[in-house]
C-alpha cells in the first residue's frame, strides 16, 4: 500500500483541485487586465504578453529535456510565470529583452531549484529584478496609453514603421518628485497625482502592463477569491497595511504626499496582493505566517516608496518576504492533532 503513496513538493492542496486547475483560475483572473492592456497599449501589449508567454514555454520545456525531468508543460505554471513577467514590464520592451527576463525567471527563478515547489523566489519577480538590474532605462521608459494617443497602432493593423512614442511620467515618479521638492517647499504637489485617481481605477495612465487598470485586477481577484484559489488574508494584509503606512505620510503633510487610496490603485500594489504574494509555493503556509508575510509585504513596498529612492517597492518587497518565508514558517507552526509531544 506505501507504493501508492506520493511524497511530492507544495502546493499541497487539501480541496479537489489539481495544479493545472488552480494555475488556469490565475490564468482566467488575469484575463480582465490582459484585455485591458490590450485596449490601452495595443500592439506594444499584444507583443509583449506574447514574447513572454511562448519564451517562458520554451525555456521550461528546454530545460525539462536538459534536465530529464517529466514534462511540466501541462501544469500551466509557466504561462502563469509569463504573464505576470510581461504584467511588470513597459508596453515598450523589446522582444529580445523579454526573451532575456523570460530565460532568467524559468531557469534561474525556478528550475535551478527544482521546478514548481522547490523554488524560493517569485520567478516573475526574479526575471523582472534582472531586467531593472540590466536595463534600467528601458524598465522606467513609459508611453502614453492609446487611448489618450491616437498614434498607437491598433490591434491587427499592419505596422509598416513605430510612431514616436509620447513618454509619460507614471503616478509613482510623480508623487516621488512631490516627496522630494518637500524640503524645498516648491516644485510637484501630491494633488497632482490625487487628481488623476479616477484615470488610475480605469487605467489611462503610463505604467506596466498589468499595473494600468486597477477595476481589471479587482475583478480578477475578486474572481479567485469567490473560487477559493486564494486565501483573502495576503490580500487584505497587504493592502491594510498599505494602506496604514501611507496614511502616515498623508496625515504629516497632505500637500506632498499623496492620498492611501491613491497608493493602492497605483503601481503594481493590486497585482502583487492578488497575484503575486498569494503564490502557494513562495507563501507562508500558516493563517498567521500569511498575516506577517502580508503586513511585512504592504510595510516594505510603503516603505520603498515613499522613503527610498526608487518610485516603486512591490517587486523589492515580494523577493524579500519571499526570502523570509521559511523562517516564518518556522515560528508559525501549526500545534500537531492531539496536542504537542511532551520533551
Amino acid at each position: 500500500m506505501l507504493e501508492n503513496i506520493k511524497v511530492s513538493h507544495s502546493p499541497h492542496i487539501k480541496k479537489h483541485h489539481s495544479t493545472q486547475s488552480v494555475m488556469l483560475d490565475v490564468i482566467i483572473g488575469l484575463v480582465p487586465a490582459m484585455v485591458a492592456a490590450v485596449i490601452f497599449f495595443r500592439l506594444k501589449a499584444v507583443a509583449v504578453l506574447g514574447s513572454c508567454i511562448v519564451s517562458c514555454i520554451v525555456f521550461e520545456a528546454m530545460c525539462n529535456i536538459i534536465l530529464r525531468k517529466p514534462n511540466s508543460l501541462g501544469d500551466l505554471s509557466a504561462v502563469v510565470t509569463a504573464i505576470i513577467l510581461a504584467f511588470s514590464l513597459p508596453p515598450t520592451m523589446p522582444v529580445w529583452a523579454c526573451v532575456i527576463g523570460s530565460g532568467f525567471a524559468i531557469i534561474i527563478g525556478k528550475m535551478v531549484f527544482g521546478g514548481l515547489g522547490s523554488n524560493i523566489f517569485n520567478p516573475a519577480m526574479a526575471g523582472r529584478c534582472f531586467l531593472t538590474a540590466c536595463f534600467g532605462t528601458m524598465m522606467t521608459t513609459w508611453t502614453v496609453p492609446a487611448t489618450i494617443h491616437p498614434q498607437m497602432p491598433q490591434v491587427g493593423q499592419v505596422q509598416t514603421s513605430d510612431p514616436v512614442a509620447t513618454t509619460q511620467a507614471t503616478p509613482l515618479a510623480l508623487s516621488k518628485e512631490a516627496i522630494k521638492s518637500r524640503a524645498a517647499g516648491n516644485g510637484t504637489k501630491a494633488e497632482t497625482v490625487n487628481s488623476v485617481f479616477n484615470y488610475m481605477f480605469v487605467g489611462q495612465t503610463g505604467g506596466c502592463l498589468g499595473e494600468t487598470s486597477a477595476l481589471a485586477l479587482i475583478i480578477g481577484g475578486f474572481y479567485m477569491l469567490i473560487r477559493g484559489t486564494i486565501n483573502y488574508i495576503i490580500p487584505i494584509a497587504v493592502l491594510l497595511s498599505a494602506f496604514i503606512f501611507a496614511s502616515i505620510g498623508w496625515l504629516i503633510d497632505p500637500q506632498y504626499y499623496i492620498a492611501p487610496w491613491v497608493h493602492l490603485v497605483g503601481g503594481g500594489l493590486l497585482i502583487g496582493a492578488f497575484f503575486i504574494a498569494t503564490d502557494p509555493v513562495t507563501a507562508p503556509l500558516t493563517k498567521r505566517g500569511m498575516w506577517i508575510f502580508g503586513i511585512g509585504l504592504g510595510g516594505l513596498t510603503m516603505l520603498i516608496r515613499i522613503v527610498g529612492e526608487y518610485p516603486e517597492g512591490v517587486m523589492f518587497a515580494v523577493l524579500l518576504m519571499n526570502a523570509v518565508t521559511p523562517l516564518i514558517d518556522r515560528f508559525t507552526k501549526l500545534t500537531p492533532t492531539g496536542g504537542r509531544v511532551n520533551a
